[in-house]
């Protein structure tokens, strides 16, 4: 972990505990990760279970990169239910590591590592191509600037394999999500699909590398090849709402009518 673990430049989040649950939180105000206590690997969050979409295109990936730790919702659930994949973290913040335990986050072993760093930097010298990246990085004050710029989303469809995705969780309600949301559909070239969280306020967007829009194939909603019947059973309404926004980005523009 780097020297400067201490440095204002990180704060420090604070846990809280309830009945059934822990959170995680840098401001009581905006929740960052909940966890069930006596399920710790369920997706407790329903934005976390609008991310494992990404399922629907690449239903067993081989390599996963994710930045942001957070406590380690979407980690643990890859971890359990994708034993196939091998899953890279990176988190700047290493207050945010440190607290890998309270989460029930499983140690770093052949398969699954957690490293402190910059997300940015992560995506420009990938060990391998990734067959999806998530990119949910956030502290105090929402999305990290440098997760949110043209380069870094040019980065993330490059640090891809040729059918990869990249899942982003933004703000809804940040005042540059629509110049974000234009960022990523110019590095995607347009195959992009976007789900609303009205609960959290989050905008989960899919940046889709060798699945045009136009070309996907809509059929009956399946459970994922190779996912098991529980993970499938906290999903598949989520799913829905994803194959809902696909349709809708496949519905040809409609015509004012001008009377």
């Amino acid at each position: 972990m780097p020297d400067h673990a201490d440095s204002p430049a990180f704060e420090r989040p604070f846990v809280y505990e309830a009945l059934a649950t822990k959170a995680l939180y840098f401001s009581i105000s905006e929740i960052q990760s909940r966890m069930l206590i006596l399920e710790p690997d369920v997706l407790d969050l329903e934005y976390t279970r609008v991310m494992m979409g990404f399922l629907m295109f690449e239903p067993q990936p081989r390599r996963i990169g994710m930045i942001g730790l957070g406590g380690g919702s979407l980690a643990k659930f890859c971890y359990r239910h994708l034993p196939q994949a091998h899953i890279e973290v990176v988190e700047i913040n290493p207050h945010v590591i440190e607290l890998r335990d309270e989460f029930q986050v499983p140690p770093d072993d052949q398969r699954f590592t957690v490293a402190c760093g910059c997300g940015a930097a992560f995506v420009q010298s990938p060990s391998a191509p990734f067959d999806v990246l998530l990119v949910d990085g956030y502290d105090r004050d929402g999305q990290s600037t440098p997760l949110a710029s043209q380069r870094f989303y040019d980065d993330c469809r490059a640090a891809l394999g040729a059918r990869g995705v990249m899942v982003a969780n933004l703000h809804a309600g940040h005042p540059e999500h629509a110049q974000q949301l234009e960022r990523i559909r110019l590095s995607f070239g347009g195959s992009v699909v976007t789900v609303g969280d009205d609960d959290c306020g989050n905008s989960l967007v899919f940046g889709l590398k060798g699945h045009p829009i136009d070309g996907h194939t809509l059929g009956p909603l399946a459970r994922p090849t190779g996912l098991d019947r529980q993970a499938w059973a906290q999903l598949m309404p989520s799913f829905s709402r994803l194959a809902a926004a696909l349709r809708n980005e496949r519905l040809p523009p409609r015509v004012p009518d001008l009377g």
